[in-house]
């Protein structure tokens, strides 16, 4: 099915089936909305779905995800979700979804860098406890009848602040759900040394470039940007940087283990040109590849 592009919040709000309340914003009850809610859809906007029944396949990004009553899915401009209904049940629930031009100018949007989880795809959806279930329901609730007031100088005031205490508790819950699940893997920097070091040993970067910091966020199932931010918080470095670092050291050992031209290593690890590998070696040691190597060989 083709993918739908939402154009607005009036659009959105009739497919839910209500009236506009404020045109950057919208709560909406799921079990009122129309089926064309459902449809492959890029909403434009970002999203908290609170999913209180299980009604249909759900798929984001052509990815199946896991949910069950009691979950939460977020969404950003730009991802395609859908339902593949299930007519024996009723959709149930509570979505809010808001413009990115509300994030302007504001608090909400100087603070926004910490819901990271926008920007990372998960195959299950956040599972809440009862009392975490209340808390989100309550925070919806405070944010719909926000919405209803009649609306005065502080209403949009008021507005961003229950967005922000809503997604501020997703935060709070998802950690809780999927820091735990990080904590029982490998950590981070080990498994992305060695996704690096096989790449940059198997041959394909004189094939395919270099590895990037979006095809190593592939490798954790992750998007790049909160990929980026994951390694800058656990490792205190940024992903290109380590990149770079993993590449240097690969260098330094053909330098020393090995007979191959600075040409034939530039090659061997996806560099296009040899005076780029040259720079790039010289900026992080100091030294050209043949003054490192010549040291070496004393």
């Amino acid at each position: 099915m083709e993918t739908k592009h939402t154009n607005g919040i009036d659009e959105l709000n009739g497919q839910l089936r209500q009236p506009t309340m404020h045109p950057l914003m919208t709560v909406g009850d799921l079990s009122r909305a129309h089926t064309s809610l459902f449809e492959p859809t890029d909403f434009g906007m970002y999203c908290i779905v609170l999913i209180d029944s299980r009604f249909g396949r759900l798929r984001c990004d052509d990815r199946d995800v896991e949910y069950s009553a009691g979950t939460i899915i977020s969404i950003r401009p730009g991802q395609v979700v859908s339902v593949e209904l299930d007519f024996t049940a009723r959709p149930s629930g509570w979505m809010l979804a808001f413009r990115p031009e509300l994030l302007e100018k504001s608090g909400l949007g100087r603070d926004f860098y910490m819901f990271g989880y926008f920007h990372r795809d998960v195959d299950e959806a956040l599972k809440l406890t009862g009392a975490e279930r209340s808390v989100i329901l309550n925070c919806f609730a405070n944010i719909f009848a926000e919405l209803q007031s009649p609306r005065d100088y502080l209403s949009n005031h008021m507005l961003r602040l229950g967005i922000g205490q809503l997604l501020s508790y997703v935060k709070r819950f998802f950690e809780r759900q999927f820091e735990r699940q990080d904590e029982r893997s490998t950590s981070i920097q080990n498994r992305l040394e060695t996704i690096i070091d096989n790449y940059l040993s198997s041959g394909l970067p004189a094939q395919q470039g270099q590895p990037t910091v979006a095809w190593c966020a592939s490798q954790f199932n992750l998007s790049p940007n909160y990929f980026g931010d994951l390694v800058r918080r656990e490792m205190h470095i940024s992903a290109q940087e380590f990149i770079q670092h993993k590449i240097i050291v690969t260098a330094q050992s053909l330098l020393t283990g090995t007979t191959m031209s600075v040409n034939e290593i530039a090659e061997e690890l996806g560099f296009a040109y040899p005076n780029h590998f040259t720079r790039m070696f010289r900026r992080n040691t100091g030294l050209t590849p043949m003054q490192f190597r010549a040291g070496r060989e004393r």
